[in-house]
């Protein structure tokens, strides 16, 4: 097995959990607000089965052994928690944009606090070329959180930025920024997949919004050398860019 096909499986694991704990997250902050639909739907659990959602899986399979120009990267999201609003202390508004919150800030501490654990990782473990694969896990692991956190601030649906725009906006254009939720999916896949082909293709690709992916991995794997205290060569060494 190849070490990119290694890299590929652990992206998908560490999606997999990452996304679950994200998920849980808005659960959890549901609940604690009062609102008992995520627990009765099912939601209120750290079992993939109940957060999983096909798309969203299945675009980090394809990204994780394959993206353009960009390295094997762990994006995608899960399914969307439902709530109801009217049963959210604080209100429909601000308890929705805390539930929205709570997925986001949650992936990106969890993620930052990995990233700080490894400063207290043994060097032997950089000596053996099968523990050294902990290592890289570890790093995986700390890197899709920290992306999925950030990817969810995009104000596209379903990420969690299009309900917390929706909710910070006036009812008004609220309900017009409604209507762009059918095509949310779409606008994701045009810009991780359509935008960085035509990047490639044209030449183009060091503009900002072709190589999306790429800047979003480039700032996280960034931000756990600057955290964990690892040499950036140690950490692109750890998950390799293109």
């Amino acid at each position: 097995m190849e070490i990119n096909v290694i890299l590929a499986f652990m992206i998908i694991v560490c999606f997999l959990l990452a996304m679950v704990i994200h998920e849980y997250a808005h659960a959890l902050t549901a609940s604690l607000l009062g609102d008992t639909t995520p627990r009765t739907q099912g939601r209120q659990s750290l079992s993939v089965r109940a957060h999983i959602d096909p798309l969203g899986t299945l675009i980090c399979v394809v990204l994780a052994f394959y993206s353009v120009g960009v390295g094997p990267i762990g994006l995608g999201w899960g399914k969307p928690v439902k709530t109801d609003a009217w049963k959210l202390r604080g209100g429909p508004n601000v308890g929705t944009l805390l539930v929205s919150l709570a997925g986001i800030v949650t992936s990106l501490v969890l993620g930052l606090l990995v990233a700080f654990l490894m400063r207290f990782l043994p060097q032997a473990l950089f000596a053996n070329l099968i523990i050294v694969r902990v290592v890289q896990f570890i790093t995986v692991f700390a890197a899709a959180n920290l992306t999925l956190g950030i990817f969810n601030i995009l104000p596209i649906y379903p990420l969690d930025g299009y309900q917390i725009l929706y909710t910070l906006l006036p009812s008004r254009q609220a309900l017009k920024f409604a209507k762009s939720a059918q095509y949310g999916p779409l606008i994701i896949i045009a810009l991780i997949f359509v935008l960085p082909f035509l990047g490639q293709l044209t030449n183009t690709g060091g503009f900002f919004l072709f190589r999306l992916p790429y800047f979003l991995l480039q700032g996280v794997l960034s931000l756990i050398s600057m955290v964990s205290g690892y040499p950036m060569l140690t950490v692109f060494q750890l998950y390799p860019l293109l």
